[in-house]
């Protein structure tokens, strides 16, 4: 089955204490839509400008990605520049050039509007919801969010929290929003606003879901080589809704082992800048990968 992802398409510009790379593709969506690509087809709705590079475009369409829902707007792509301290935990922005992404809007062609598997990728939670109407009874939706939207648009948040299957958030974000720092006690007061599954990132420590049969303890799978995590948590729920969407059988019995690839193909996001490790990983990696995590989280 497909998968239904809205977000953003940037230019990132990344510098880190060791390098800089100008204007590489970046954004919400770009990164969860390569990652679910892996597994499934992938149907893609952003807006970018005049100025967005062609290459790129060949590389989402290599990816099999449909573009039908990628808007082409005068004016310039949306920028974000940022730069990461020594550890790599740590960050500053540096420039924010919202260009066309200030006007989205996003609309659904047709054929998107009967997508099985959303995902509402980081975006105003008011653009998520205007996303959710012009959906036909979808099988299951996933959000994710950001503290920004904690903190200008909670009101739109909950009113979306209400309405997804799924709600994704870090656990700087859990604590904001529930008022409590025991990652447990979030969970359940997280439940009580609408969600039947809700997953939060720990980083390197890797996510905790709860769910209808329980929590799950997602380990993030080794990276000894640490270039660059802008995307990472994208490329993470992104590829979670990929293999849900080619698993056959309920949600309960598959998102454990979508977690799972989740956190391996997240791991490649981690060894290059932007998508460009991302982009030359395999499934035949992947699967090693997740062999390879199996192995070392068995007991």
């Amino acid at each position: 089955m497909s998968v239904l992802i809205v977000g953003s398409t940037a230019l990132d510009s990344i510098k880190t204490p060791r390098r800089e790379n100008p204007k590489l593709l970046g954004g919400s969506a770009s990164h969860a839509a390569v990652a679910a690509s892996f597994f499934s087809p992938v149907n893609m709705v952003g807006v970018v400008g005049e100025d967005f590079p062609s290459k790129y475009t060949r590389l989402f369409k290599r990816h099999g990605i449909d573009l039908a829902g990628l808007q082409v707007k005068p004016g310039k792509t949306f920028h974000w520049s940022g730069e990461y301290e020594a550890n790599m935990n740590n960050r500053r922005t540096l420039l924010t050039e919202l260009g066309v992404f200030e006007t989205f809007s996003p609309e659904l062609p047709r054929p998107y509007q009967s997508s099985p598997f959303v995902l509402l990728a980081n975006i105003a939670p008011a653009l998520q919801l205007h996303v959710l109407r012009q959906m036909r009874r979808p099988r299951f939706v996933v959000a994710d969010t950001m503290d920004l939207w904690l903190n200008i648009a909670l009101e739109d948040l909950l009113a979306l929290i209400k309405l997804v299957d799924g709600f994704v958030l870090n656990d700087s974000e859990a604590q904001q929003l529930t008022q409590t720092d025991n990652v447990f006690n979030a969970l359940k007061k997280i439940h009580r606003l609408g969600p039947k599954y809700v997953i939060i990132k720990q980083g390197s420590h890797g996510s905790i879901l709860s769910g209808p049969k329980g929590f799950f303890l997602c380990p993030a799978y080794p990276v000894s080589g640490l270039v660059d995590p802008t995307g990472a948590g994208d490329s993470f729920v992104g590829a979670l809704m990929g293999y849900l969407a080619r698993a056959r059988g309920s949600t309960d019995a598959h998102i454990r082992r979508a977690m799972i690839h989740g956190s391996v193909v997240a791991s490649f996001c981690c060894e290059g800048f932007g998508l460009n490790r991302t982009v030359t990983a395999t499934p035949a990696q992947i699967d090693e990968r997740v062999k390879r995590l199996e192995q070392i989280t068995r007991f």
